[in-house]
């Protein structure tokens, strides 16, 4: 069955697309809008099938897959999986009647975006890489505004909203919150937590690196590591440690309470991946942050240096961690309490664009015109 919607959220395929979508209904929901009036369009293959059953928001998946740049069998059948979905996001159009399509970006995005323009639908693309991805980039061509997350965007029609940030964080109070997080977490009040977070994928350098790292603070009683080593990795991860004799060491597939992570911990240890460190300013996290070297065109080093620039986190590159492990760098945050207390305030004070909620209002601006 078919209503008419207000918007439609369109993009996926991993979480930092879908996160920032749902972030963006949750806005939107936050501001009055009703979440059966608010409809997201993603990818069969995506991450987005696992993640959105669980919420209100009504939801459709298209079989398209992305455009790979090396060879690869997949770019074969691309054009034909692009035409199919662009039919069926055309056909969904129609029926929804939405009052403007947002995109987050990503291959899930493009067919809806495109099925908009041709619908004549106003166009909203987010984009919160400091380095717009190619679909960000062509669909930046025929939208009515480009909310962008940091200033100075080349995208057309830019408008600097911030990023969009789930609800839970911009209202999270990390010192008035942490003792009840650390109960749900499981995590003595007594330790300083250090969380790691690789991607929802997980990072087999940041995990060789930590197993090394509790391997060298093994004696620590003191210090709690929580580690999302992504599924793909649960079995060959390092063992757990319960920290009756010294450190205390958690591992996990995927972690769903991220925002209980975020009030628990003292440091975190991250990719540069832009919805992360997007969440990171908001929550005013201090963090140990290492870009994926293989990131396209290398735009992970460029949203780290977001934070790094201005002392809002330690940005570390592959070669050191491979190198030198991190054990020095973490030890350098745990035993300097100052210097932890500056970073999260540089932090927290870069995320005031994202705590905005500007992004909510151009979203609802550029509907009003439909």
């Amino acid at each position: 069955m078919f209503g008419s919607a207000f918007a439609v959220v369109t993009g996926g395929g991993t979480a930092g697309h879908v996160l920032p979508a749902l972030a963006i209904a949750d806005g939107l929901v936050a501001n009055g809008h009703r979440p059966d009036e608010i409809v997201y369009i993603g990818a069969k293959r995506g991450i987005e099938t696992k993640l959105l059953p669980a919420t209100a928001y009504p939801h459709h998946f298209l079989d398209v897959v992305g455009l790979q740049r090396r060879v690869a069998l997949s770019n074969l059948v691309f054009p034909l999986k692009l035409i199919r979905s662009l039919t069926a996001s055309l056909t969904l159009l129609k029926k929804l009647r939405p009052s403007v399509v947002v995109s987050v970006g990503g291959y899930a995005s493009f067919p809806a975006t495109l099925a908009a323009r041709l619908r004549r639908i106003p166009i909203v693309v987010v984009s919160y890489d400091r380095i717009p991805g190619l679909a960000s980039r062509i669909s930046a061509r025929f939208a009515t505004v480009s909310a962008v997350a940091f200033e100075g965007s080349r995208l057309r029609r830019a408008r600097y909203t911030g990023a969009p940030v789930r609800r839970e964080l911009m209202l999270l109070n990390r010192p008035r919150q942490r003792t009840s997080a650390r109960q749900q977490l499981g995590i003595p009040q007594d330790r300083f937590l250090i969380a790691v977070f690789g991607g929802s994928l997980g990072s087999k350098l940041l995990n060789d690196a930590i197993a090394h790292l509790v391997d060298d603070l093994a004696d620590r009683t003191d210090i709690c590591v929580r580690h999302v080593v992504g599924d793909r990795f649960l079995d060959s991860a390092a063992a757990e440690r319960n920290g009756e004799q010294g450190i205390m060491y958690d591992v996990i597939g995927y972690e769903d309470r991220m925002v209980q992570v975020y009030a628990a911990a003292d440091l975190m240890i991250t990719r540069a991946g832009a919805s992360t460190i997007a969440e990171l300013a908001t929550a005013g996290m201090p963090a140990i942050i290492v870009p994926w070297s293989g990131a396209a065109n290398d735009h992970q080093s460029d949203n780290a240096r977001i934070l790094g620039d201005i002392g809002a986190a330690v940005v570390v590159d592959e070669a050191s961690v491979a190198r030198d492990g991190l054990t020095s760098t973490v030890l350098g945050l745990v035993d300097d309490p100052e210097s932890i207390e500056q970073i999260a305030a540089a932090a927290f004070a870069a995320g005031d664009a994202h705590r905005s909620g500007r992004l909510t209002r151009v979203i609802e601006e550029v509907a009003s015109k439909r």
